[in-house]
């Protein structure tokens, strides 16, 4: 295998290339970025950056010199435009074709948007370096969606002193993610510090002066961030061959193809701990998915399956919210350390017979661990809470 590429400066494709590297790959390593910025992390958008405590660099996953010691070819600030899996072949949008023995596919995914003009999203590095000038003491800003995203950028804006309105169609934001019960107290934390939050409410059009909700009624504002999910970037796969569906659709080694991985938002690969399909929009997912595509890659007879616990955390008035696993479809929902009312406790998550996953509010890390520990064995539901 004398060329690699991989498409998506991101978490999950910088990964590869390092693992490749790591793993004593020598030969023509491509890292293709639609974006012109080198590789750079996304979580502190909605934090650190748009509260402008950090500066747009300090989000850099890595320095030049060490970009330059993996001895890249990086074609930034062009995008992926299709790709021919008979001729092993990836076409830019600037009209240059690359060639390839192996194919890494990391190219994430992109921010929903609304009917109307003028929102903001919040995805990019530039994304969140616009929205935060429209923020700040005594301006209105007006969050459609409250996800976690949503959640994040809404705490940074009410921190700042602006006024802000977060609009959510669903009667208890996150219950879908995290039940309804955990998903009121993450909500109350919002109500608590003032933030207008209005559920059951249907967002028809955005602009940058505000929005219109369903039965006409205006809300106005002087910003306002669409945060309501996100769509993988597949579209310059069409005709590829590849079975695109909420993302790359991989085997549990998270290859696509002959010769082709995906990794990161992208990828939806079947995890055999869990026995279901998934895509993972989380930071460290990307970056042990980016490491296991590679590796499988690189050496297909050593090749093992991507059976990872998933991980993700959110920071909002400085409150650490963790969790282990797969909350979604739990059929029951307990609280096995502390109490929800005090806005200190873990909850465990029972996916049939089994555990499936754990969320914490204000516990250390390190008390956590032992959780996921449990969910990686798949410990009973008996077993792991009595």
């Amino acid at each position: 295998m004398n060329r690699i590429v991989i498409v998506g400066a991101s978490a999950a494709g910088l990964a590869a290339a390092e693992t490749l590297r790591r793993d004593g790959y020598a030969g023509t390593l491509t890292l293709v970025g639609d974006e012109p910025h080198a590789p750079y992390d996304r979580p502190p958008l909605s934090k650190q950056v748009l509260s402008a405590e950090w500066a747009p660099d300090r989000v850099l996953l890595r320095a030049p010199d060490e970009l330059d010691s993996l001895k890249l070819e990086l074609r930034l600030g062009v995008a992926a435009a299709g790709l021919d899996t008979a001729d092993r072949s990836v076409c830019l949008a600037d009209g240059c074709v690359l060639p390839y023995d192996g194919l890494i596919v990391a190219t994430g995914a992109r921010a929903r948007r609304l009917p109307g003009e003028g929102a903001h999203v919040l995805r990019t590095l530039d994304d969140a370096l616009v929205l935060r000038e429209r923020i700040g003491p005594g301006r209105r800003l007006v969050v459609v969606g409250a996800g976690f995203l949503g959640a994040e950028a809404a705490a940074v804006a009410r921190q700042l002193g602006a006024r802000v309105t977060v609009l959510e169609p669903a009667p208890v934001p996150l219950a879908h993610a995290v039940g309804e019960e955990v998903g009121r107290v993450l909500s109350r934390a919002h109500l608590d510090r003032g933030v207008d939050l209005r559920t059951g409410v249907t967002v028809t059009e955005v602009s940058r002066d505000g929005v219109r909700l369903a039965g006409g009624e205006a809300v106005e504002a002087d910003g306002v961030l669409v945060a309501v999910g996100s769509r993988p970037n597949v579209e310059w796969l069409a005709g590829s061959g590849l079975t695109v569906g909420d993302g790359v659709v991989c085997d549990e080694y998270c290859e696509a193809a002959p010769g082709v991985y995906a990794a990161g938002d992208v990828a939806r690969w079947h995890n055999p701990l869990f026995g279901v399909p998934m895509r993972i929009e989380h930071r460290t997912n990307a970056a042990e998915q980016g490491t296991a595509a590679a590796r499988n890659l690189l050496d297909p007879r050593a090749r093992r399956a991507f059976a990872p616990v998933p991980y993700f955390w959110s920071d909002q008035y400085g409150m650490r919210i963790q969790a282990y696993g797969y909350l979604r479809g739990a059929e029951e929902v307990r609280v096995v350390e502390g109490e929800l009312a005090e806005g200190r406790f873990v909850a465990a998550y029972r996916r049939g017979e089994r555990l499936g996953g754990v969320l914490a509010v204000g516990v250390p890390p390190k008390a956590v661990r032992g959780w996921r520990r449990r969910i990686a064995v798949a410990a009973s539901w008996r077993e792991a809470v009595g």
